[in-house]
């Protein structure tokens, strides 16, 4: 089986090379995106291999169903990059990663956190210079306050785990609640209430983009701690900004933004038309962003190849394909 891998970072080629070879795989590196326009790059190959921010459109989809390409492999959770409708029009399964650790993201949801709570960033920032003057650094104590968790799904159930752990009491949204556990569940509007602390666990999908905006913010405490590590469209960003500069928020720690499609994954550092509205969030001491990188541990990188490369060779043998996004 032949692999056009897209996207490709020099980490990418540390997990996947030696795993492939030891499946008798061969994979083609590409350092673009796979996008419509370069899409054709798979003509010939049996597989796709592509990431959270590629952009697989219908006409890339269709160009790869001409190419000979008969299944796309997603090294992400996330599947939101891929036409699904035309997928399965061409009869291309779209083969996912649906968790490959989610104690890393959680974990790097609760570093973002303690981060904006103790402001460690800005606390670096002055030692390094020789100033050890802890003015203006003062955090909350988090044992004994409530964290409102939205989506407990693997990595929300990690997250609540966590929190506990820092002797929080927890409540929690999921639009499917797992009753089976000792989860508090509460609607949105009584957890924006009622929370220091919200930390976002949940999917993009139309009923929840934007359901961080300016009506729901007005819901929460003065003060609160928001973090997102799932999807940036679920926070609105100008609403944001606007709370953010309005004092509304102790600190906000992002590692997903809307915007992240221009830029995450790369070195951006020297354009000069950046996004005005991320611009000036990120100016902000109040606001910390990481660049999606919450799932890259070490542990997460081998889990992710070793599903990805399995996910095809269930397609092979004819095996259930259990990690389809039907």
């Amino acid at each position: 089986m032949k692999i056009a891998f897209f996207d490709t970072k020099p980490y990418d080629k540390l997990t996947f090379a030696p795993l492939a070879e030891k499946f008798g795989y061969e994979i083609t590196f590409f350092d673009e995106r796979l996008t419509p326009e370069t899409a054709a790059k798979a003509n010939g190959f049996d597989a796709t291999c592509s990431f959270v921010n590629d952009d697989v459109k219908a006409e890339a989809v269709q160009t790869l169903k001409d190419g000979g390409v008969k299944v796309m492999l997603l090294r992400c959770a996330g599947f939101d990059s891929v036409d699904l409708d035309k997928a399965k029009e061409c009869g291309i399964p779209v083969l996912r990663v649906p968790a490959y650790s989610p104690d890393s993201v959680a974990e790097h949801a609760a570093a973002l956190l303690q981060t904006v709570n103790r402001k460690t960033h800005l606390g670096f920032n002055k030692t390094r210079n020789f100033n050890f003057n802890i003015d203006g650094l003062m955090g909350i104590a988090l044992v004994g306050k409530t964290a409102g968790v939205i989506g407990t799904g693997k990595i929300g159930k990690c997250s609540v785990n966590i929190l506990r752990g820092f002797g929080m009491k927890v409540i929690a949204y999921d639009a499917f609640p797992d009753k089976s556990s000792d989860i508090e569940y509460v609607d949105l509007d009584e957890l924006y209430a009622r929370s220091d602390v919200i930390t976002l666990h949940c999917p993009l999908f139309p009923a929840t983009k934007h359901m961080i905006n300016k009506e729901s913010i007005a819901k929460m405490k003065d003060g609160v701690l928001l973090v997102n590590s799932s999807r940036g469209g679920l926070i609105n960003t100008e609403d944001l900004l606007e709370a953010v500069k309005a004092g509304k928020f102790r600190g906000v720690g992002l590692d997903v933004c809307e915007k992240e499609h221009e830029y995450f994954f790369e070195d951006r550092s020297n354009i000069t038309d950046k996004d005005p509205v991320l611009n000036e969030l990120l100016q902000d001491d109040r606001v910390v962003l990481t660049g999606h990188q919450a799932f890259f541990t070490e542990e997460a990188m081998t889990a992710i190849a070793e599903v990805t490369l399995n996910n095809l060779k269930a397609f092979i043998d004819g095996a259930e394909l259990v990690n389809e996004v039907k």
